[in-house]
């Protein structure tokens, strides 16, 4: 297959970038090319802007994709200039969208694909919600070929799943947990939450580029293990050889007094506890 990937060196994108090197695709990057010494032997990069669309067409010519997957769309004009770009020209338009979109407050812990899509806390949840949208109409309308994929909590080696932490990111609460500092875990600790890692993503990603069945779907990939808050971080101090030192705070509080953006990141999703299933 030809398979064209926008952006392809993410947190989530990259592992899917190494897998699709391992095998026999003829496989293309289009990004600006800031992270091309990480890339795998194998694939082909087309260095250009995608809001730049004169530019796209120029380094894509006249190729058409069996799929296009789109890691960088965040709201729903980069959708549209994708659908300007490549409707016609790809078999399978694949959209990275978010588990956070799922309805906050949550109805229930257990969440699947049929799950009602509102979150009124977070206006990322909010854009990746109107964007999915915007899919699916163009799916039942025009026959847009759309895949939604909904992550959750996809971690990997740069960035290690934490609930709290600021601007610094995850890395400035391990540095904490190395020094024998207190480190903040919201709420009482007892919420539980799923974390997927982008190597074992990239497997149940990977699996829909291509299936036919896949077209007009929304699926969430993550791992069927939930654990509560206080036992991630107690797996990450282990495996740092550190004792925790951990100081519950009430996720209200947290957005309330501090500058970070909490109301979205605890409120509208980490302070809920989830547990994902595949629905049946």
């Amino acid at each position: 297959m030809r398979i064209l990937l926008i952006g392809g060196t993410g947190t989530i994108s990259m592992a899917i970038t190494e897998l699709l090197a391992k095998g026999n695709d003829e496989v293309y990057l289009l990004n600006r090319g800031n992270r091309d010494t990480e890339v795998p032997e194998g694939i082909r990069l087309i260095r250009a802007d995608i809001n730049n669309e004169a530019e796209v067409l120029e380094k894509i010519g006249d190729l058409h994709f069996d799929a296009v997957c789109e890691f960088i769309g965040f709201v729903k004009s980069q959708l549209e200039r994708d659908y300007r770009l490549f409707a016609g020209r790809t078999d399978q338009y694949i959209y990275i969208s978010s588990a956070s979109a799922y309805h906050k407050p949550v109805r229930g812990y257990v969440i699947n694909e049929g799950t009602t899509l509102a979150n009124p806390y977070w206006q990322y949840s909010r854009d990746k919600i109107e964007c999915e949208e915007y899919l699916m109409k163009l799916y039942r309308e025009e026959g847009f070929p759309v895949t939604i994929v909904r992550p959750s909590h996809t971690y990997d080696k740069r960035s290690v799943p934490m609930g709290v932490h600021g601007n610094g990111g995850s890395y400035q609460v391990i540095r904490r947990m190395l020094e024998g500092k207190k480190v903040i875990i919201h709420g009482d600790g007892s919420s539980l939450w799923t974390m997927t890692h982008n190597s074992d993503f990239a497997k149940g990603y990977v699996g829909l580029i291509g299936n036919p069945h896949a077209i007009g779907e929304a699926f969430q990939i993550t791992n069927d293990e939930s654990l509560t808050w206080d036992q991630i971080y107690e797996c990450i101090a282990k495996a740092l050889g550190v004792k925790l030192n951990a100081v519950h705070i009430s996720s209200e509080f947290l957005a309330a007094v501090s500058d970070y953006d909490f109301t979205g990141g605890l409120l509208g999703d980490k302070a809920c506890t989830v547990v994902l299933i595949t629905a049946s």
